[in-house]
């Protein structure tokens, strides 16, 4: 493909390679436009049937370099490793072959002298903290960046109760996806906040322990498998399921429910928008110092209608290496604490990395917030 990575050394390595993002595109719009920008502009684009051929024989590869700063006066050097996981094979049949590629891209992170990782998307999910999946290591360490982005949903959801007139403490919670690293630690941060909270996952086992853990807290808690069997309508939503196609149809919920679609790929499918249901997507965050890339792929890799905005999970390899703090913060499901999200939050902050505007399916919400409203 057209453009080389500058800065890399015959060897792969990078010299003063602070941080590595692990990604990969949620749509094949996405992938067609990061084969496009790597292609270079002498080459025209490719149909989408083509790039829908070849995007499963490219192997996982640096994409561009990526620093950012810190109003703190710090700066950091990163690389973008896309894994090339086409975006229709997600699901568990094809769970084996994007663990190899994860492996692969981690490699190439390793390879190029990164001090630390961010897996981003599903890259944390298929590896799950089992950072023994991934090659050896010599000074790299990896970080899943769910701790962050469980900051930014947290913080989003806070927001938009404030924003709407919502009292947390009168509210029912519902967590979609309860038991994974991204719910459970929303669990952990809102359930003693809300005046009720319902856990749904698939695994019961792990939901009757995490409903236990909550209760030790003094959270009222009820659990399902399925979305249908609670008893009551929830008022806000967490939607954070593994998942690998925006196909979520939510139970019964109140008219006027505020939902965080935090998913990636996005949860919710359009036939779920409700009659004056406020959704957001959660989970992102912008940095306030700036960042750039080298090729220039801020408008590809940037899909928001913002700049520099970046889903928390990258975003907290950031913040850790204008930190300094080169450790696997966030190590897989079950570790994320109130605690742990209020340190990441603190770091975060401390170098311009904060809470994205708040936006939707249809885009930037008019001044803070735009409510979805069904025809009727």
């Amino acid at each position: 493909m057209g453009h080389s990575i500058a800065g890399v050394t015959a060897d792969g390595r990078s010299a003063g390679l602070d941080f590595a993002l692990i990604g990969h595109q949620e749509s094949w719009k996405a992938a067609l436009d990061v084969l496009t920008a790597l292609r270079g502009p002498a080459h025209p684009p490719l149909p989408e049937e083509e790039i829908r051929d070849i995007l499963p024989w490219i192997p996982p590869r640096p994409v561009c370099h990526v620093e950012v700063g810190s109003p703190a006066g710090t700066r950091a050097r990163g690389l973008y490793i896309d894994s090339f996981i086409p975006p229709d094979c997600l699901g568990a049949d094809r769970t084996l072959d994007n663990v190899a590629r994860v492996r692969s891209a981690a490699a190439c992170a390793i390879k190029a002298g990164a001090r630390i990782v961010s897996l981003g998307g599903f890259s944390s999910i298929l590896i799950e903290g089992n950072f023994k999946q991934l090659p050896e290591r010599h000074e790299t360490v990896f970080t899943t960046g769910n701790t962050l982005t469980v900051g930014f949903v947290v913080e989003g959801v806070k927001r938009t109760c404030a924003l709407e007139g919502r009292r947390p403490w009168e509210s029912t919670l519902l967590i979609v996806g309860a038991t994974g690293d991204v719910g459970s630690g929303c669990a952990r941060c809102l359930a003693p906040l809300v005046k009720r909270t319902l856990l749904h996952a698939r695994n019961p086992e792990r939901l009757r322990r995490l409903a236990a853990e909550l209760r030790m807290c003094g959270a009222d808690v009820e659990v399902a498998t399925e979305l249908q069997e609670f008893s009551e309508p929830a008022d806000l939503v967490i939607c954070a399921a593994s998942m690998a196609s925006p196909s979520l149809l939510l139970g019964k919920i109140a008219d006027q429910a505020v939902i965080c679609d935090a998913g990636y790929p996005k949860n919710l499918s359009p036939l779920t928008h409700r009659c004056g249901a406020t959704v957001f997507f959660g989970g992102l965050g912008q940095l306030t110092g700036g960042m750039q890339f080298s090729p220039n792929l801020g408008g590809v890799l940037n899909r928001h209608p913002f700049p520099d905005v970046v889903h928390g999970c990258l975003l907290e390899g950031m913040a850790l290496a204008l930190e300094g703090r080169f450790e696997a913060f966030s190590q897989g499901r079950g570790h994320i604490t109130p605690q742990r999200v209020a340190e990441i939050d603190s770091i975060a902050a401390r170098h311009g990395i904060h809470l994205a505007p708040l936006y939707n399916a249809d885009g930037p919400m008019e001044r803070e917030l735009v409510v979805e409203r069904c025809q009727s």
